[in-house]
C-alpha cells in the first residue's frame, strides 16, 4: 500500500493566494521594466507598481513568495528587484 504521507500536498493550496493579487487588474508592463529602462522612467514605472501593490491584499505573501524563489525581475510584493537583494543581504548577514 502507498504511504500517502509521503506524497506531496495540494498544489493549488500553494499557488491559491496569486487569484487574489491586484496585479491581475493592472497592466503587467508595469511590473516588469523594458530592456534599456533606467533613471526617472524607471522609478516612475516601479512607483507606480508599488501603489498597486500597496492596495494589495496578498502583498505579504507575494513578497515573502518572491523573496523564497530570489525573484530576479520586476515588483513583486511591493519591492523592486534592488529592495529584494538588499533584503536578502541582510536576512544573510543576520543569520551568519
Amino acid at each position: 500500500m502507498t504511504e500517502i504521507s509521503r506524497l506531496p500536498g495540494p498544489v493549488m493550496d500553494l499557488w491559491e493566494w496569486q487569484y487574489e493579487g491586484k496585479c491581475r487588474e493592472a497592466d503587467p508592463t508595469l511590473f516588469f521594466h523594458p530592456e534599456g529602462e533606467r533613471g526617472s522612467a524607471r522609478r516612475r514605472r516601479a512607483e507606480a507598481a508599488k501603489a498597486i501593490c500597496a492596495t494589495c491584499p496578498v502583498l505579504e505573501m507575494c513578497r515573502e513568495h518572491s523573496l523564497t524563489v530570489r525573484e530576479p525581475y520586476g515588483v513583486w510584493g511591493g519591492l523592486s528587484e534592488e529592495e529584494r537583494t538588499a533584503m536578502l543581504a541582510a536576512r544573510l548577514r543576520k543569520a551568519g
